[in-house]
């Protein structure tokens, strides 16, 4: 099944970066103008000039972006900024951070992972994908010829058997790197290069299915730039014919999967000042009295996670979101016929898909009642995606969006489930947390 190897992984030179908090941040695709100035203003050496370089008004074919994170690249390599390790290597990686008040530990090992399509059932994805990513990743894949961040995938091990074989390879040691980054979350990492480990994890992994979990958009990228590096001489292991993934156990008890709320924009001021009594058709609505001070929101947040799993966080099979029109009305908006779901939801889909909040709301109310069907989705003018739950509240007073729409989080199970039948869920259908840092590791594709 799932082809795993050791390569050697460029890093930051401890030499010339001494804190790397400094010079590290979290994927591309969560970074906003305002975030990428910040990074380009705490280091010269901030990953930011490689991963998502600022667009010029001068920037031509020739010069631009990605011209610019090659040319830094080349010359942080030079320097000695950079530096490549000298053996073949797995990356052990533990994020500690805070989930629902707990500390929680997470472990991944980073490797590279040998590229399949989707249809030989090797790496499954779980969420579509936007074309115009796909040709920013690709632009950037072609000036570097790197993977600059790790694609985030699971794997099923019950028995935690990589896990334990990782740990015990690096039992006395201290890390490699080591830091705490801007929300206060620990990053540790061990290089592992004993060849006795790193094929029993080669061996443990060849029986299994890898699910992408945040990245699809840099997986299918390297999909096509693999297309565009091939020859009649390829031999199936040059670079180019893997990807670096960071992969975390299914079974890891520091798996946390949070909600990615919805934004809604440019949709008919009819159709969202309608939509509390057109809900009326298939959701029970409860009206829920925010106070002025809105200081009673998580209060309705709770209420909310209440009515859709149980006290242990299992799905109760009920299909519950929360409606922000503005002007503190606030909705609960419950699926009145659960059992009729089937006859609701689009044909040709698998219960599995049918049953996920996030295609019910996207069936039921975005398409059905705003009238943002797959096309207008795909274009991006009408739906944002966020985790700000307060904030989401003050961009509809602001006028800034017209409706906020508030969600459960999807659950792993979920999300393997519907993977390994083959099937996509909508767009930012799960985050999950933490991100996989940018910039611990660097795996050249030359």
């Amino acid at each position: 099944m799932a082809t795993i190897i050791p390569f050697r992984g460029i890093r930051y030179n401890p030499e010339k970066v001494k804190n790397l908090d400094s010079v590290v941040t979290p994927p591309y695709d969560v970074i906003d103008q305002a975030a990428q100035d910040q990074y380009y203003l705490r280091h010269p050496y901030n990953i930011i000039r490689l991963e998502y370089g600022k667009v010029l008004e001068d920037d031509c074919p020739g010069s631009n972006r990605y011209s610019r994170a090659a040319a830094y690249y080349s010359e942080w390599i030079r320097e000695g900024v950079l530096v490549r390790d000298r053996e073949p290597a797995l990356y052990l990686y533990d994020q500690e951070f805070s989930a629902g008040g707990r500390k929680k530990v997470r472990s991944a090992f980073i490797c590279a992972v040998k590229l399949e399509p989707y249809e030989k059932g090797i790496v499954l994805p779980h969420e579509e994908t936007m074309p115009k990513h796909k040709a920013d990743r690709l632009e950037l894949m072609r000036a570097c010829r790197a993977n600059f961040s790790p694609i985030f995938s699971l794997y099923a091990d019950p028995e935690m058997a990589v896990t334990r074989i990782l740990r015990d390879s690096v039992t006395g040691r201290t890390p490699d790197a080591a830091f705490r980054d801007e929300n206060g979350e620990d990053h540790r990492l061990w290089v592992i290069s004993d060849r006795e480990a790193i094929g029993s994890v080669q061996r443990i992994m060849e029986e299994k299915r890898i699910f992408i979990a945040d990245g699809h958009h840099r997986y299918e990228t390297a999909l096509n730039y693999r297309a565009e590096r091939m020859g009649s001489g390829d031999t199936g292991n040059e670079a180019y014919n893997y990807v670096m993934m960071a992969l975390v156990n299914l079974y890891d008890p520091g798996l946390v999967i949070l909600p990615t709320h919805r934004l809604i924009k440019n949709a008919g001021e009819g159709d969202v000042s309608a939509l509390p009594r057109r809900l009326d058709e298939d959701f029970q609505l409860e009206e829920f009295r925010l106070s002025p001070q809105r200081d009673n929101f998580k209060e309705f947040l709770t209420r909310l996670a209440d009515l859709g799993t149980d006290t242990s966080g299992r799905r109760l099979h009920r299909h519950v979101f929360g409606i922000y029109p503005g002007a503190g009305r606030l909705y609960l908006a419950s699926l009145k016929n659960e059992n009729g779901l089937k006859d609701l939801m689009p044909p040709g889909r698998s219960q599995a898909w049918q049953g996920l909040d996030v295609s019910v709301l996207h069936c039921l109310i975005i398409e059905k009642h705003l009238g943002i069907g797959p096309e207008l989705l795909a274009r991006g003018e009408h739906v944002t995606y966020t985790r700000e739950e307060e904030g989401a509240l003050a961009a509809v007073d602001n006028g800034e969006y017209q409706l906020a729409i508030f969600l459960n989080p999807t659950l792993v199970e979920e999300v393997t489930q519907v993977a390994a039948n083959g099937e996509k869920m909508p767009q930012k259908s799960t985050f999950f947390y933490p991100k996989v840092i940018t910039g611990l590791v660097i795996n050249s594709l030359l």
